[in-house]
């Protein structure tokens, strides 16, 4: 498909700097499959389950992934950020390097008291490096020296301070390993999952590390020509049993976010059956995908020509999101990582 399908013009002041605190008073618009469009808050989401359905999320944790240093060659000296992105060895990742055309392969970098060298190159900003430190005692520099990687069209506006160590990450976080939050689990407060809890919805937990495919654009025309980073996920036996368990009663599944929804549709089979999983995925959903066991999405609102949008598109319908993401802009709706949410519901 043409990339131009998924493109739609955003004001610059309905990307949100901040999330809305609390949690869950964020505005949740609610979009049926015949394009019937509902506004609420995320407070009212229990209105929108019925008892026995399953919420699924991803708890991965956002770690410290940008570093600020400087490329050293033959005394030249230039100003570089990287993101890590992937641990390739106990002493290396792969990166996105900004400005990417400083780097070569064999520059000495230097983060202060961590240093390192490039050992590859590769395409869209991606590089390898070679830290000096090793295992642990890399993890702790990183871990002293490194910010939260907020997506750049947020850091491109503030710089990331304190309040963003917490509020770029899930209550429920317990995996350490993504370098950007599945933005749709920020919407959720204890006293919310505590009133889906009452309600009979359960609750269940996919890994997937969230990748430097979130921060990268579509820069191909034909979708086909697009392709997925990898990344790392889990489906554990125990919670496919109960995740099928749950269709065999006649409930539902809702993704919250679409790393969840990646997560499960890997895991599933073409019969809807959800096996365990363990391993890498670069699954790309577009319109045309034949969707095996997801039943509702909760999502944020996207970047135009993202991949996302292209997910949600093939969930629901281009047009249907097209005229919904045309109402969310009319209306003020907050949008990206720290904007509102977004309920979709398909046809059965």
């Amino acid at each position: 498909m043409d990339v131009s399908l998924f493109d739609f013009e955003l004001p610059d002041a309905q990307i949100a700097l901040r999330p809305a605190s609390p949690r869950d008073s964020a505005r949740l618009m609610v979009v049926e499959a015949d394009g019937a469009i509902t506004h609420r808050t995320m407070r009212d989401l229990p209105d929108f389950l019925r008892t026995g359905d399953a919420l699924l999320v991803n708890d991965t944790k956002v770690v410290p992934a940008r570093l600020h240093g400087r490329r050293l060659r033959e005394g030249l000296e230039a100003k570089i950020e990287i993101l890590l992105h992937r641990r390739l060895a106990p002493d290396r990742f792969s990166v996105l390097a900004r400005p990417a055309r400083k780097l070569a392969t064999g520059d000495r970098m230097d983060f202060g008291k961590l240093g390192g060298e490039v050992t590859a190159r590769g395409d869209n900003g991606e590089a390898e490096i070679r830290f000096d430190l090793s295992g642990a005692r890399l993890d702790a520099a990183i871990a002293a020296s490194a910010e939260m990687p907020l997506p750049p069209y947020i850091a491109g506006k503030r710089t990331p301070d304190e309040r963003d160590v917490s509020d770029y990450q899930t209550t429920f976080a317990r995996e350490s390993g993504s370098v950007a939050a599945p933005t749709a689990g920020l919407h959720f407060t204890p006293e919310l999952f505590a009133t889906l809890a009452e309600k009979g919805i359960s609750r269940e937990a996919v890994t997937l590390h969230v990748g430097l495919g979130t921060f990268l654009p579509v820069t191909v025309q034909d979708t086909a020509r697009h392709r997925m980073h990898v990344e790392s996920a889990i489906l554990e036996t125990r919670v496919a049993a109960r995740l099928n368990a749950v269709h065999e009663a006649g409930g539902r599944i809702a993704c919250v976010g679409t790393t969840s929804l990646r997560t499960l549709e890997s895991a599933a089979s073409a019969d809807g059956v959800i096996h365990p999983f363990a391993g890498d995925t670069d699954i790309f959903i577009t319109p045309g995908y034949r969707f095996r066991a997801v039943d509702l999405l909760l999502t944020n609102f996207h970047l135009p020509r993202s991949t996302l949008f292209m997910l949600v598109s093939a969930l629901m319908g281009l047009e249907v999101m097209q005229k919904a993401y045309a109402e969310a802009i009319a209306r003020g709706y907050r949008f990206y990582s720290y904007g509102d949410a977004c309920l979709l519901l398909p046809k059965p």
